[in-house]
């Protein structure tokens, strides 16, 4: 994500729901499971055990600590306290509104379905990445030792954490039904939001095709993953109604 995307919640759209909730209740949750998973690993980690990165973190499927769960378990993991901030106050900015619209039970089916949309993504770019590297260490074995073939496939146990890619569900999903709304970058600069979103999104997608899929530690096409999802879901959704809400 963009670390220096700041905006006024309380100025960014003319939509206002009959039972506005500031803080609704699987936003709520999501905040609560996030910030507890976030100091378990801390706790284990200054204890010498890194067990919730190992089983939750999402890995490259060839990596010996991949798991099928981890297609969902990396959305509640994150590297460190900032970046775990960063996300959740961008999944309150946005998320707050579209499950004030939704309900909690279909913004909860969103969210989940545009994280595990960009875990997907994120793996297929990340096999397709990695596989010709692979191919090179194995044509390589007869000349390596274990100890430098383990070496050389550490790049297959690289973790993936964070709820980027879900978030960015929730970013085009705001983007589809209020590409009107005015967003204040750092409190003062109004811009649309079809206009910050489609350039955040566009911005990953140079990133990811520059630098493949988790390269220089974010995961780009995870995000894009992510906003492919949330605007197929919220296309399909409003295909009946094609109105904007602002």
């Amino acid at each position: 994500m963009v670390n220096y995307l700041y905006a006024n919640f309380f100025g960014m759209s003319e939509f206002r729901p009959t039972s506005f909730n500031i803080l609704p209740v699987i936003i709520k949750n999501l905040m609560i499971v996030n910030g507890l998973v976030y100091l378990a690993k801390i706790t284990l980690q200054q204890q010498g055990s890194f067990w919730l990165t190992e089983n939750l973190a999402l890995f490259d499927v060839r990596s010996v600590y991949f798991r099928p769960h981890q297609i969902i378990t990396h959305m509640f993991m994150h590297a460190g306290f900032g970046h775990l901030f960063f996300n959740m106050f961008v999944l309150w900015m946005f998320g707050s509104t579209l499950e004030n619209l939704w309900g909690p039970k279909r913004f909860l089916i969103f969210y989940v379905v545009c994280g595990i949309g960009a875990a997907l993504l994120h793996l297929g770019v990340m096999y397709i990445q990695n596989t010709q590297f692979v191919e090179q260490i194995q044509a390589l074995n007869p000349f390596l030792d274990q100890q430098e073939i383990g070496e050389l496939y550490a790049i297959l146990n690289i973790p993936t954490v964070g709820a980027s890619g879900a978030i960015y569900g929730c970013l085009a999903g705001f983007g589809y039904l209020f590409p009107n709304s005015l967003i204040y970058l750092y409190f003062l600069v109004p811009i649309r939001a079809k206009y910050l979103i489609g350039g955040l999104i566009l911005i990953q997608l140079w990133m990811g095709t520059a630098g493949g899929a988790g390269r220089g530690g974010v995961a780009h096409w995870a995000h894009l993953g992510g906003a492919l999802v949330g605007f197929l879901l919220v296309y399909y959704w409003n295909k009946t109604n094609r109105k904007r809400f602002y």
